[in-house]
């Protein structure tokens, strides 16, 4: 773990920049065709030239451009993983908040839902679900964000027990306003920066699943590239051409670890900011 913010910010933004490059230019490039197939120039080497034209990172088996695949795969993971942090942010505040402002049973109801899902391994609850229900793009967001929400819903909840005690909710509270308007208008605004932290944090892991699943081909179905799937594809030519695995396994780690930098830069600011407000309020 890095202790200076500053490094890890910027090793973070270092990294999403070129994972950035990768998704955002390289399609814009005159060459870029992630679909077209062409077996009489398949498995070639990165930078090896077929009928006077220049591979830069290769082909894969059936002849495909692998750095368009590699750009397109990354647009498909961070789509993904987007979408399921925004679908289980959503639920998890939304419980969260519940759980810790009405207390009682709702807040037992909800907690106890949560501890069952921790109780049950993750990646078998996903591979089981996924194997029952299809393995689309739209099943697979869906079903990551949906097995998401337990780390937004317990830190809500722990932010909203504190929350619901101070000064300008019971003020708000004896002259008239309603829970709605107080979760609202009062704990909501001060829950999200906290779960923006939450959100980088699994944005990350969400990401990894992902890249799991598609490498056991219950992910991202082909022709639709995923790096976990480029991957598993390339891990048959591992002697003859190793980077058909090794480039995607790169581009993975370059976002995984860009993102999770980016959560301890912001979880070590947050500290600082505490540690201050502290000081001066004592």
């Amino acid at each position: 773990m890095i202790k200076n913010p500053s490094l890890t910010t910027a090793i973070a933004l270092v990294l999403l920049t070129a994972v950035v490059l990768l998704v955002a230019v390289v399609p814009l490039l005159p060459g870029y065709d992630p679909y077209t197939q062409d077996l009489a120039g398949s498995l070639l080497y990165p930078f090896e030239m077929l009928e006077g034209k220049r591979s830069i990172l290769g082909t894969d088996k059936l002849g495909r451009d692998v750095l368009s695949r590699l750009a397109l795969a990354g647009q498909v993971s961070i789509v993904i993983g987007l979408c399921a942090v925004t679908i289980s942010m959503f639920f998890g505040v939304m419980l969260g908040l519940i759980a810790g402002y009405f207390r009682g049973w709702s807040e037992s109801l909800i907690m106890g839902l949560a501890d069952l899902q921790l109780s049950i391994p993750r990646v078998l609850l996903l591979i089981a679900v996924t194997a029952i229900i299809g393995s689309t793009v739209v099943n697979l967001t869906l079903l990551l964000g949906l097995t998401s929400w337990v780390a937004y819903g317990r830190v809500a909840r722990a932010m909203s027990l504190t929350l619901r005690e101070r000064e300008f909710v019971l003020s708000a509270i004896t002259q008239g306003a309603s829970p709605i308007w107080n979760i609202r208008k009062h704990m909501l605004p001060n829950v999200l920066p906290q779960m923006l932290i939450v959100g980088t944090y699994e944005l990350g892991a969400i990401i990894t699943l992902e890249a799991a699943l598609s490498y056991l081909g219950l992910g991202v179905q082909p022709p639709l590239p995923s790096w976990g799937l480029m991957i598993s594809e390339g891990q048959s030519y591992l002697e003859l051409n190793p980077w058909l695995s090794v480039l995607p396994g790169i581009a993975l780690f370059m976002l995984i670890a860009g993102v999770q930098f980016l959560s301890q830069a912001f979880t070590s600011e947050g500290a600082e900011d505490r540690r201050v407000s502290s000081n001066l309020a004592t």
